[in-house]
């Protein structure tokens, strides 16, 4: 395929998505059909809506879209003869895209359209984005309107943000962007809830996908070197085994426990270490390993060996050092002492979401009784909330590529509390932070690492957070 070089005009579109650059232009998709095929006239729509528009030397490009037939069209207005309009269509969120529908002005018509082609590709799972893009005749620029599509399994905050996130899904790999591994658990992690939640079973597949596809990678049974990848695996497939009952993805979560707890230490009187061949002693490894085994025992009848587990692990977890004064979790030990680094949000959460799972086991009040203390010192912490927003510490512009999908682990654990707590009172907390983040969403559902400002870019953690977000809050 022939390229052609131009200078991008939609200099917004590229600041908020900065990989999205001519230079990403590599295929040509082959005609999709789903309701209608592409290249339809846009006569035939059922519906017309316009999310998104530019202007470029006194013309004005628009993106047009038919939610019944879920394809979409470009047009341009104020238009001179030879002045071209066509579309992008991207499988991966914008990543990539091919042109289509290419068209020229004629003599004595301002305005000008596309034909219409359709946004998904149904029969193959690709879920797509538009956009129309436009060239004065006789000037080299191009226009481009932001991406957007139709409100195909969008009818709701959550639903749409779980189809975004799903354009970020590799079929080849069974991972998300770039084949992130820890940030994939937790992507994979909040799709599950997304379908618990809204009851939407259309990217159920990605369960089974990733599975199959990685259950031999790294260190097999989604085990690997760093203590804290293997328990976000474990309590994926404990999430998978609540939605299908498919007893393999709870004996892959009780593998990646066992290496875990393979990795317990005397050192510091206990814990499990972060590395396989690293000694340090931090929040995040053993928040997940008190979550993941006491999320066990609840799923295994007669269990007492992961009760025993959760239990030490609390125990050890508790007189550590690791909640400081202010009852917010630092980062982890040195020398057996806080090592005073940042109060991740994650850090916070995970544990809250490990208590709730530890009371269902033993009915012990005093567990959420202490898991409401930590709660109630994150969620007004005014070192992570920015005007009433969490905020995370590496914000706005130092937090890839781990720190994108912390807020996403805080929010689920402190749903998984709330939702255990009767008097549920962190409701109103949830639902102003997912208020907040909505109101900052792209045209695509796509949100950025700040939940108080426009999206920045695109990434799996900054997406599948608020998903998290969304899953917990309405």
């Amino acid at each position: 395929m022939g390229r052609r070089t131009f200078v991008i005009v939609a200099a917004a579109v590229l600041a908020a998505f900065p990989f999205a650059t001519t230079a990403s232009v590599a295929r040509a998709d082959a005609e999709v059909c789903n309701k209608e095929c592409d290249a339809l006239d846009p006569s035939k729509a059922v519906g017309d809506r316009t999310p998104v528009s530019t202007t470029l030397h006194g013309r004005t490009i628009a993106l047009h879209v038919d939610d019944g037939n879920a394809m979409g069209w470009a047009t341009i207005d104020g238009a001179g003869a030879g002045d071209e309009i066509w579309l992008d269509r991207s499988f991966d969120g914008g990543k990539t895209w091919s042109k289509l529908g290419l068209t020229e002005a004629p003599e004595g018509y301002p305005g000008w359209r596309s034909q219409m082609y359709n946004v998904d590709d149904w029969n193959n799972r690709g879920i797509g984005a538009l956009r129309a893009c436009g060239r004065a005749a006789d000037r080299p620029e191009i226009a481009c309107t932001q991406w957007a599509r139709s409100d195909w399994n969008a009818s709701s905050p959550g639903k749409a943000a779980a189809t975004a996130l799903m354009m970020l899904f590799d079929r080849d790999t069974g991972l998300f962007e770039s084949n992130g591994w820890w940030t994939s658990a937790n992507a994979l992690t909040a799709v599950i809830d997304n379908i618990r939640a809204t009851g939407m079973r259309s990217y159920e597949y990605a369960i089974a996908e990733t599975y199959d596809r990685n259950l031999d990678g790294h260190g097999g049974n989604f085990t690997n070197e760093f203590l804290d990848d293997t328990g976000w695996w474990g309590l994926a497939w404990v999430a998978a085994y609540d939605l299908t009952g498919d007893n393999r993805y709870l004996e892959t979560a009780k593998i990646d426990a066992d290496h875990m707890n393979a990795h317990w230490t005397s050192e510091c009187g206990g814990g499990v270490t972060w590395k396989t061949d690293n000694g340090y002693k931090n929040a995040v490894t053993n928040e997940l390993f008190l979550h993941l085994n006491a999320a066990l025992h609840n799923r295994i009848p007669g269990d007492t060996e992961h009760l025993a587990r959760a239990q030490r692990e609390w125990d050890w977890f508790r007189d550590s050092g690791m909640i400081n004064a202010d009852n917010l979790v630092n980062d982890g030990l040195d020398g057996c002492q806080n090592n005073g680094q940042p109060t991740w949000t994650y850090n916070q959460g995970i544990l809250l979401g490990g208590l709730a799972e530890l009371h269902r086991a033993t009915g012990d009040e005093g567990l959420l009784e202490a898991a409401r203390e930590l709660a109630d010192a994150s969620t007004t912490a005014e070192s992570l909330h920015k005007d009433g927003v969490l905020t995370e510490p590496c914000e706005p512009n130092n937090c890839d590529p781990d720190g994108p999908s912390f807020k996403g682990a805080y929010v689920r654990g402190l749903g998984a509390l709330n939702d255990a707590l009767p008097d549920h009172p962190y409701s109103d907390y949830l639902k102003r932070q997912a208020d907040s983040a909505y109101a900052n969403r792209s045209p695509l559902d796509m949100y950025g690492v700040q939940w108080n400002a426009p999206a920045d870019r695109i990434s799996t953690g900054r997406q599948h957070s608020a998903l998290d977000l969304f899953n917990m809050a309405y």
